[in-house]
């Protein structure tokens, strides 16, 4: 490809609204366009990276064993009321009215319409196992699209889907797919940390995801070096240090505090911890007011609320929900409160002689005791998970890091085959529900992913085995003849070239060299000519060398090579 005729350009500034590296480097080398929020064109040089990883991602699903499908984008919308997945994703579904007055949806996931199919076709335990995939694109109406290709509306994913007999069956097959999804990662320049994860609106008994280690990762991650046990925020679990001092029940009393609300304040004002104190939290879970109580140190994970009450939608309350209670807020407690659902996290037990808030303006109570002075309708893990609590499983110290979520594994089980009557007969002929897994990788979030990972301060820097192209040629003023012969050469020899024939300094085409980040460039001049060579900088390096034009594409093609095998 020549430069003068590539569409898309090259910015120098990235727009105001990108808000991550990979959305201002691909903004910036001309590969992506935003028509409105999370909405995304690809450009040729954006296009075929994504492309490069689409067939990374369906060369290892192919050797797992998977068939390749397509599925209709449109889907009827009884088929997810009847899984009660329309409430479930709520308003993240797009949901649209033909001229029949149908309704119909954009598929956000496609688990309702693979079960549909697999019940037409699978009859007997001779017809599994299987394993089932598209590379399609998805819809989901976020509330608010942010970090360019990594949370949009609008997506290309591959979706896989297993179909077993019985649990062991699935074992294997979710063993098939982490080993397939470490090497698509592998190939992609990629480390990954496999985690513990939420299930979300896709439901499932289990569910990891893969997390792209880096910096300016969006997820935290909650692990431990001892065992190697690790989950991403949401699931993680610890073991959450001792509160208030054990020792005998003292009696309960009134003490003013005037002005404080916070737990920090009131901490400060009465001279005890955060963790000598219990705290009130308002939620509203599918319109009815939640009253939740913690522990003063620790926050509330809403993700782990919400699976707890098994509610649709969760939001905090707002004043005048919590006043409508007859409740204070900065000074309330579950002490003598009826009427309203009652939660608290299990930390509540990991101490005694709390302070809390007395239900009324100023004033709060000193020696709270759990079962004592009030009781919860539930109580649960519902906190938090912090670096340097305990680890769930060796109880060695946790750490904390960031990173990107590039895909997420689920089993599902009999959730979906149950409701839409997916079966099979087994070898003694009993009817039994087929056993599920579905596996998803979003391929823009990916190609983020590498962005993310793969870069410096002057640009990105691709792995080869997505680089749109492997080869930058720059021509510099007086070499124009000879960069043309060599793109001729080089491309004839099956190489991937970009030669940038366009009039400009020398300055602007290294400039943009770097801001593409292909792996190699090669630069000639009128300096080099005289040695009939070329310039070689690898775009990861600082140093560049002269080689000798002749032969020159057998050493390219053993360098790409070379620099494919070194990756991650």
């Amino acid at each position: 490809m020549r430069f003068s005729q590539l569409f898309g350009k090259t910015l120098r500034q990235a727009p105001a609204e990108a808000d991550s590296v990979s959305h201002q480097l691909l903004v910036r080398a001309g590969m992506i366009h935003q028509l409105v929020a999370g909405v995304y064109s690809y450009l040729p040089l954006g296009w075929r990276a994504l492309r490069k990883i689409e067939q990374i991602i369906r060369e290892e699903m192919d050797r797992a064993g998977g068939q390749e499908l397509m599925m209709p984008v449109l889907q009827p919308l009884e088929m997810w009321q009847e899984t009660g997945r329309d409430q479930a994703f709520g308003q993240g579904l797009f949901v649209l009215t033909d001229r029949r007055q149908r309704k119909l949806c954009l598929g956000p996931t496609h688990e309702e319409m693979i079960t549909e199919l697999v019940k037409r076709n699978v009859q007997s335990y001779r017809d599994l196992p299987l394993l089932l995939y598209q590379i399609q694109t998805k819809f989901r109406d976020e509330p608010r699209p942010r970090g360019g290709l990594l949370r949009v509306r609008e997506f290309t994913m591959k979706d896989l889907y297993s179909f077993d007999a019985d649990e062991a069956g699935l074992d294997v097959s979710y063993k098939k797919m982490i080993q397939a999804y470490h090497n698509v990662y592998h190939r992609c320049g990629l480390p990954v940390m496999m985690v513990e994860a939420d299930s979300g609106a896709i439901g499932g008994k289990d569910s990891h995801e893969f997390i792209v280690i880096t910096e300016t990762g969006e997820d935290q991650v909650i692990y431990c070096q001892s065992c190697g046990y690790a989950a991403n925020l949401e699931r993680a679990q610890s073991i959450k240090p001792q509160g208030s001092p054990s020792g005998d029940l003292l009696p309960m009393e009134e003490v003013s505090t005037p002005g404080q609300k916070t737990i920090e304040e009131v901490a400060t004002f009465l001279g005890v911890g955060p963790e000598q104190t219990l705290k009130a939290v308002f939620y509203v879970a599918d319109g009815q007011v939640v009253f939740v109580t913690i522990r003063g140190d620790l926050g509330v994970n809403e993700v782990k609320l919400k699976n707890a009450l098994g509610c649709t939608e969760l939001r905090l309350a707002t004043e005048g929900e919590v006043t409508g209670t007859g409740l204070v807020a900065g000074s309330a407690s579950l002490v003598g409160v009826t009427g309203l659902r009652r939660v608290a996290d299990d930390s509540i037990t990991r101490g005694r002689n709390f302070v809390a808030g007395a239900n009324k303006p100023d004033t709060h109570l000193r020696n709270v005791n759990y079962l004592r002075d009030f009781s919860v309708d539930l109580l649960v893990d519902i906190a938090l998970a912090q670096p340097g609590q305990g680890c769930p499983r060796c109880g060695q110290k946790l750490l904390v890091t960031r990173g990107i979520e590039a895909g997420h594994i689920f089993k599902l089980g009999t959730a979906f085959s149950q409701l839409l009557g997916a079966t099979f007969l087994d070898k003694q002929g009993v009817t039994r529900p087929v056993i599920m897994g579905c596996y998803g990788i979003g391929v823009g979030r990916l190609l983020a992913a590498v962005v993310e990972r793969h870069h410096d301060d002057q640009g990105i820097i691709w792995p080869p085995s997505v680089a749109p192209y492997h080869i930058h040629i720059c021509s510099l003023a007086g070499a124009e003849a000879a960069a043309e012969q060599l793109y001729l050469e080089l491309t004839a020899a099956g190489l991937e070239v970009l030669l940038d024939d366009r009039d400009e300094s020398a300055g602007v085409k290294f400039n943009d060299a770097d801001l593409l980040g292909l792996p190699v460039r090669l630069t000639l001049s009128r300096r080099t000519l005289k040695s009939n060579s070329a310039e070689v900088k690898l775009r990861s390096a600082t140093d560049a060398q002269l080689w000798p034009l002749e032969g020159i594409a057998a050493h390219l093609k053993e360098l790409i090579h070379s620099l494919q095998q070194k990756q991650v």
